[in-house]
């Protein structure tokens, strides 16, 4: 079973092709350090909550989509030395610099995956 990193981002809309062109970028890195698939979506249909929604949790702004995201890597130990590795990449160093949402208001987390049909 892949062991997964999830990110959920607020993106200005104006920013689609610059955010597509950054992820492409990202996903280059990732892929060199262990990843083995990285899967970036553009908000298609995401509903307002009664209590909490993907645009609370990324206190989305109007004008702002919401972007879903997901690396699969073969073990957590891998994902731990490929997030080592990124964080100390002067490529992804310049890449963070020229970030076309506020990383401030991403959330992300990594998941054990228990089920993979």
């Amino acid at each position: 079973m892949p062991y997964v990193e999830g990110f959920v981002a607020a993106v200005p809309a104006e920013n689609r092709e610059v955010y597509r062109r950054h992820a492409a970028e990202a996903a280059v890195l990732f892929k060199e350090f262990g990843a083995t698939r990285m899967v970036e979506c553009w908000e298609d249909d995401v509903p307002d909550g009664r209590l909490t929604d993907f645009r609370r949790a990324v206190q989305a702004k109007e004008g702002e989509v919401v972007v879903f995201s997901w690396v699969e890597y073969p073990s957590r130990a891998v994902r731990d030395a490929a997030n080592e590795k990124i964080m100390t990449d002067p490529r992804m160093r310049a890449m963070g610099e020229q970030m076309p949402f506020d990383g401030k208001r991403m959330i992300f987390g990594g998941f054990e995956a228990i089920v993979d049909v």
